[in-house]
């Protein structure tokens, strides 16, 4: 633990450093915002790291990650706004409070009902004037977005019975997507197509975002084998038919695999 206290101070120290008067001139221009698009960036590579399950990867973008992470919290320390030790504060007492079955007399028999508390508690620090979806952040991808506030709205009960009645109502939204002709009604329809989707999904115990990323990947493996296997032949996949690209995309398949 004392190791990793003092390479955490080793990296605080050397950002403080870093956006002295005398240190990087690209480091001390930094801003909350000028930093936002590489922050995303960094959280992806982590996520990559994670769904490649590339141990070496993930250990080298967590650091890049906290890397963001204190320089934010420098660039506001600077600006009289907080410190690193307010946001580390912050978060250990958030852990300590909402986890009374951990720090406290409070006892729980299961993960759901630990989740059910956790929704409670967060709700009594923040009051019952806001909604309980205010604090999903508005940026996130849309298909995240879309999962984590219909499980928000399912742990106070605002849920289908059972997977069928989604089932159902995502049968409902396909035949409803199917007889509107408008473009503006068909871009409603298939919103709604998707957010039903992102329901299942979360019933399911399925992350969707990363569900797409690997069938993203899996089709990127797959085409890229058809393009390799033309260019063997001596063939442009542009000129190629559907049904021999079809052709292609089934051996892919099975050569490639999953």
């Amino acid at each position: 633990m004392s190791e990793s206290m003092d390479e955490f101070k080793n990296l605080v120290d050397i950002v403080a450093r870093l956006r002295a008067p005398d240190g990087c001139p690209w480091d001390r221009q930094q801003t909350h915002q000028s930093l936002r698009a590489t922050f995303l960036q960094e959280c992806y590579e982590v996520l990559d790291a994670l769904d490649s399950g590339d141990t070496v990867a993930l250990c080298e973008e967590m650091g890049d990650l906290m890397l963001h992470i204190v320089l934010q919290a420098q660039i506001a320390a600077e600006a009289g706004e907080f410190t690193i030790a307010d946001s580390l504060r912050n978060i250990s007492e958030k852990l300590v409070s909402r986890h009374p079955h951990v720090f406290g007399s409070t006892e729980v028999e299961s993960a759901e009902e630990v989740t059910h508390n956790w929704v409670q508690l967060k709700q009594a620090e923040k009051g019952t004037d806001e909604s309980i979806l205010a604090g999903v952040p508005k940026e996130m991808p849309a298909l995240g977005y879309s999962q984590e506030i219909q499980g928000r709205v399912a742990r106070v009960g605002f849920d289908w019975e059972d997977d069928e009645g989604v089932i159902d109502k995502l049968a409902e939204e396909v035949d409803e997507f199917r007889k509107t002709e408008s473009r503006k009604r068909q871009a409603e329809e298939f919103g709604d197509l998707l957010f039903t989707l992102a329901n299942i999904a979360r019933r399911l115990d399925v992350d969707l975002e990363a569900a797409l990323r690997e069938a993203n990947q899996r089709f990127y493996r797959r085409f890229d084998h058809m393009e390799e296997a033309c260019r063997r032949r001596g063939v442009n996949i542009g000129d190629l038919s559907f049904d021999e690209q079809n052709v292609l995309w089934e051996a892919a398949k099975r050569e490639v695999g999953e």
